[in-house]
């Protein structure tokens, strides 16, 4: 496989405290990468390690093939958390001014600004200064500029940070737009439904360490699948029939689904006259696998 990122043992003291505590990373080619973990779990600068804005203490990393960061820079889009664009500038300007810094030339880069402004549902701003836009096409403009040179490579820092559902569902397209191009996506959030629905692998981060490495669907598998049963003619006696860990809600029951499977318990419950109206057996979601990784109280810092 070939593989956009490596790193192996990265650490990154500041003063006494290892922010970073020998984390590994391989980020295949081509594909969307999550980082993901509470606020303050290392995230932000294990990301500007990988491409060279600080050095790490310990350990070592490749980017796009190259052992330092530097030597790639024109191939990789950044858009780190902390936005910033000139206020003055209008929106076609400032992506073209960030393509030229990047090496693509001033008149490529204003018309590819106004094409991907117009993808983007963004063309009315494409003459309208930073200054007069919203918080979250500002960052769309941004955003878009660091993508306009068509780098071989994307890193967003928590990209959907301060993003209203509408501009959140732009970014996600023109994420995935830009996989389909062929880039490689690396991003950060502690947001799990945005990683659920993009990510094809994903790394959890906590206190500094690597918890976690794997796809979406196998770190959901770290938990027993869910069965959400809601009976036809439900009696006072119904919970004799279910397993003991089943829970009410709303109409119906949770519980987890039982090691020799369904069919016991079914029986049960209709041998005791409670019938089936409803039932399913779900694999839980992201964030609950995230809690299970990282533990409840930093799960609860994430939101």
């Amino acid at each position: 496989m070939d593989w956009a990122i490596t790193a192996e043992g990265l650490v990154k003291r500041f003063g006494d405290r290892r922010v970073v505590d020998g984390v590994d990373l391989t980020v295949p080619a081509g594909s969307i990468y999550g980082v993901l973990g509470p606020n303050g779990a290392g995230k932000t600068t294990t990301l500007r390690m990988l491409l060279g804005i600080i050095e790490p203490d310990e350990g070592h990393r490749t980017l796009l093939g190259h052992a330092q960061p530097q030597d790639a820079s024109d191939q990789i889009g950044y858009l780190p958390e902390e936005r910033g664009l000139y206020p003055a500038m209008k929106a076609r300007e400032a992506i073209a001014f960030m393509g030229a810094l990047r090496g693509l030339d001033w008149r490529t880069g204003r018309a590819r600004a106004g094409e991907m402004l117009e993808v983007a549902g963004l063309g009315h701003a494409a003459d309208e200064k930073i200054r007069k836009l919203s918080k979250g096409m500002a960052q769309l403009v941004q955003l878009l500029g660091s993508v306009v040179h068509q780098p071989d490579l994307i890193v967003l820092d928590e990209p959907f940070s301060g993003l209203d559902p509408v501009n959140q569902e732009r970014l996600e397209r023109l994420i995935l737009a830009e996989r389909d191009r062929g880039a490689t996506i690396l991003f950060s959030t502690h947001i799990m439904a945005h990683a659920q629905r993009l990510c094809d692998r994903l790394a959890v981060i906590a206190g500094g360490k690597r918890r976690f490495e794997g796809t979406v669907e196998e770190a959901r598998a770290l938990l027993p699948q869910q069965v959400h049963y809601v009976p036809h003619h439900p009696g006072p006696d119904i919970a004799r029939a279910l397993p003991a860990d089943a829970r009410a809600d709303g109409e119906g029951w949770r519980f987890t689904l039982p090691a020799d499977g369904i069919e016991q318990t079914l029986k049960h419950l209709i041998d005791a006259g409670h019938g089936i109206s409803g039932l399913s057996i779900e694999r839980p979601g992201l964030h609950e696998a995230f809690v299970r990784i990282v533990g409840a109280d930093a799960a609860e810092a994430a939101r």
